[in-house]
């Protein structure tokens, strides 16, 4: 498969638009009915002006890099064998917003896909 797909460091220059990434929840919270979304939207061509890859590699690797951060630090440790989702979630978003994938939040917006 390698061999037939193009190296992504290839593809950075010549992408256009934007990734968009999030989670859209809906459910009941104090007996009332909410949604919630909470989203981020990359643009290739910042993400390529400053690594030199696609916005694709950027969502991928950023957050991988703040997980490594979060352990390394000592943030997220606990004995035994953990996933991350397990680990307070906080530090990790604000590490987001500060390494260039800022997120955003709807409260109670529509969630309706046409």
């Amino acid at each position: 498969l390698k061999a037939v797909l193009p190296n992504p460091q290839d593809l950075g220059e010549n992408y256009d638009g934007e990734t968009s990434i999030g989670c859209r929840i809906r459910g009941k919270k104090d007996g009332k009915e909410r949604t919630y979304y909470v989203y981020n939207n990359c643009k290739h061509q910042e993400a390529y002006n400053e690594t030199g890859m696609q916005g694709v590699s950027y969502t991928t690797g950023v957050p991988a890099m703040i997980g490594a951060m979060m352990f390394l630090k000592g943030i997220w440790k606990k004995p035994g064998v953990w996933n991350v989702e397990e680990f307070d979630p906080d530090p990790f978003m604000e590490q987001l917003n500060k390494q260039g994938l800022p997120w955003h939040e709807v409260f109670d917006g529509d969630l309706e896909i046409d």
